[in-house]
This record gives structure tokens, C-alpha cells and sequence, in this order.
């Protein structure tokens, strides 16, 4: 077993980037987000042609649901992992092996026309695997609760897999796989963000003095929401089209609008690290009750509902997390400056005028540039911004 001064000085010797998960794939991740989007919007304009198998919409989808956004999972569980069992974080070479896996992983899809469909489907459902195989050897070793985010993780692998077969010709339900991620991933969402935002919140509270009508941990109302929510997107992915499927998302949105009120965002608009989660995690019930809504409403439309759960909750909730993370396990000070704010603004912005876009009196394509412009720049401005820390030492010196 070695001693806390020689585990300090093997983190010490790493470069920064590789001291903590969060590093490599917050950055990578923001990166990733910030460039799919402007490829897609370039290639959608008929300006480019994607250089994958999967056509250019599919790619978007596929690279913004087991790209970008299982990257920054992968750098949340990595940081949130040895907080939850006690045990030492993966650093260095496992964590460059894994950052690597999920870059090659990118690539490979992106350029799969030259590479070929098979090496980019091993890479990229290789690198969630693997996340799934750590993450379990983690929580078993420790007989932590956290069970359910790992099942969470090794479903996601099954989602990436089964859009690659679908892709490949196999007899699969038309659009199961990335659907079985969206899915998924808002189920995390919801999970950890039911488990941050009232804490969080109850913490900022307390320390301007307030005792009473603080926000609890999750009880039963939320795990029965959670429950309700996970039988709604589970219908949704096996009959996206069904009746039934637009009834309980409307019902699961209205519980987490009801979950949402409960943790008392309107009290804490003076902070924005605490105020962008409540904000961001009221994309969940509104975008649930509107993808609904669309079963039944002509003119509420699905795609634009899918994206305000998309670029607008998992987007909102992510960089929330991100910027916050960042700041803390960094060593600075919570404190949201002009920068952060802005970014949250932009990111906002283009998840409402997403939404918008099929509504706005233009065309429509302009009208997705006008949506993608605000949300690009504030993962651009994010990496800017939140980059030299993330690559860079800790000013206090500690590893």
C-alpha cells in the first residue's frame, strides 16, 4: 500500500491533464460538441460532405449522443467515482489510454468511409465498454449504491451497438439504438441531477442564513418520478409512435415539473452556478411534456421537442456540471464570472431558438444557423475559457 506523501507525488509528476477524468473529457467533450454541430450545419448547407457511412443527419445524432455526451459522462463517473467508494481516481496512463480510445473512437466514425464501419463500431462501442467495466470494477470493489449508473453505462454500450447494426442491415427496430441512448442519458439526467441540485442548492441556502423549507435529499416522490420517467422513455423507444408513449411522457414531465419546484430554484437566482442547474433541468419537464404534446398536437413539433431535451436539458445540465466541476477540482473558487454567465446565456439561447426553428417566418436551414451559432459558441467559449484550467495546475499546488 503505498503512503499519501508517495500517491502525492506520483499525481504530482503527471501532467495536469491527466490528474483527474474530468480533465480530458470535460475539454475533449466541449471540443467535440462545438465541432459536430458546425460540421453537421456546414454539410446540412450542402458546404461539405461528412466522411462517414452513417448519412450526415445520423452521424449528428449518433456523435452528439456516444461521442460528446458519453465522453463527458465518462469524465463525470471518472471524478465522481472515487468520491463515491473512498478509492484512489484513475490517472494517468489508464486515463490517457481511455481519453485516446474515445478520440480514436471519433475519428474512426467520422472518417468511417476510409477507415472502414467495423474498426470505427469496435473503437466506439470498445471505449463505452470499457467505461462500463471500470466503472463496475469500481462500485463492486466497494459495495457502493451507485449500481444503477453502471447498469446505466453498459445499456449505453447496447444502444451504440444496436445503431451500428441498424446501419449494417440488421433486422433492428428502425432508430432503436440512438433512441435507447437519448433515453438513457436523460435518465441520468434526472438521476443526477435529483441527487446535485437540491443539495446544492440546500448548501447556498444555509450559508445565506436560511433554516427552514430547504430543499431534502430524494425520497419516495422522486424515485417514483424517476421510476414513471424511465417507463415513458422505455415506451418511447420501443413505440415512438404509440399513443401510450405520448400519454406518459406528458405525465413524467408533469412529475418533474413538480420535482422541480420542490427544490426552490427561485430562491438562489442570485448564483448562477446553482441558478443554470435549476434552469437547465427545467428543459427535462418542458421538453417531455411538449415531445408529448407532439403525439397529439399537430403543430407541436417532435424534432424540435427532441431538442430541447437534447441541446437544451443534457446540453444546460452538462456544462453546468462542467463549469462547476472545473472550478472546484481545480482548486478556485465557486464563482461564476462574466464569461461563465455568458456561456450559460448562448447555450440557452440556442436550445429555445432550436426549438423555434421550424416556427421561425425564414427558411429553415438559415434558421438553424441562427439556433446553432449562440449553442456552438458556448461550448467554443467554454473550451477558451475553461481549457487552460483544465490543462493546467492547480494554483494551490495540490495534485
Amino acid at each position: 500500500m503505498k503512503s499519501h506523501s508517495e500517491r502525492f507525488d506520483r499525481l504530482m509528476a503527471l501532467p495536469p491533464i491527466l490528474r483527474g477524468g474530468f480533465r480530458p473529457f470535460f475539454l475533449g467533450g466541449a471540443c467535440w460538441a462545438a465541432i459536430v454541430v458546425t460540421l453537421w450545419l456546414l454539410a446540412l448547407s450542402g458546404r461539405i460532405v461528412i466522411p462517414s457511412r452513417f448519412d450526415a443527419l445520423a452521424w449528428h445524432r449518433h456523435e452528439m449522443l456516444f461521442g460528446y455526451l458519453s465522453g463527458v459522462v465518462a469524465g463525470f463517473l471518472m471524478t465522481a467515482i472515487p468520491n463515491w467508494t473512498g478509492r484512489l481516481p484513475i490517472a494517468g496512463r489508464p486515463l490517457a489510454a481511455m481519453a485516446l480510445l474515445w478520440l480514436a473512437a471519433r475519428l474512426a466514425v467520422l472518417f468511417s468511409n476510409a477507415v472502414g464501419i467495423f474498426p470505427a463500431m469496435a473503437l466506439d462501442v470498445g471505449f463505452l465498454a470499457t467505461l462500463a467495466f471500470v466503472a463496475a470494477r469500481e462500485v463492486l470493489a466497494a459495495r457502493n449504491r451507485n449500481v444503477p449508473v453502471v447498469i446505466v453505462v453498459s445499456l449505453l454500450a447496447l444502444g451504440d451497438l444496436l445503431d451500428y447494426l441498424e446501419l449494417l442491415g440488421a433486422p433492428v427496430p428502425a432508430g432503436i439504438g440512438w433512441r435507447l441512448g437519448f433515453g438513457l442519458i436523460l435518465l441520468l439526467v434526472a438521476l443526477i441531477g435529483g441527487r446535485i441540485i437540491p443539495s446544492f442548492t440546500r448548501n447556498w441556502l444555509m450559508k445565506q442564513g436560511e433554516r427552514e423549507r430547504l430543499p431534502s435529499q430524494p425520497t419516495r416522490f422522486d424515485l417514483a418520478s424517476l421510476g414513471l420517467l424511465g417507463i415513458a422513455m422505455a415506451t418511447w423507444v420501443a413505440a415512438p409512435d404509440a399513443v401510450a408513449a405520448g400519454a406518459l411522457l406528458i405525465a413524467a414531465g408533469l412529475m418533474q415539473f413538480v420535482r422541480l419546484a420542490r427544490w426552490r430554484g427561485v430562491a438562489c437566482w442570485r448564483e448562477p452556478l446553482v441558478a443554470v442547474l435549476h434552469v437547465g433541468f427545467a428543459f427535462v419537464p418542458v421538453g417531455l411534456v411538449m415531445l408529448g404534446l407532439s403525439h397529439f398536437v399537430r403543430c407541436v413539433p417532435a424534432s424540435g421537442s427532441l431538442h430541447l431535451l437534447g441541446a437544451g436539458a443534457m446540453a444546460a445540465m452538462t456544462l453546468a456540471v462542467m463549469t462547476r466541476a472545473t472550478l472546484g477540482h481545480t482548486g478556485r473558487a465557486l464563482r461564476a464570472d462574466g464569461v461563465t454567465v455568458a456561456i450559460y446565456a448562448l447555450l440557452g439561447l440556442g436550445a429555445v431558438l432550436r426549438f423555434a426553428a421550424s416556427a421561425l417566418p425564414m427558411d429553415y436551414i438559415h434558421a438553424l444557423w441562427l439556433a446553432g451559432a449562440p449553442w456552438v459558441a458556448a461550448f467554443a467559449l467554454f473550451a477558451l475559457r475553461y481549457g487552460p484550467m483544465l490543462a493546467g495546475p492547480r494554483p494551490d499546488g495540490k495534485p
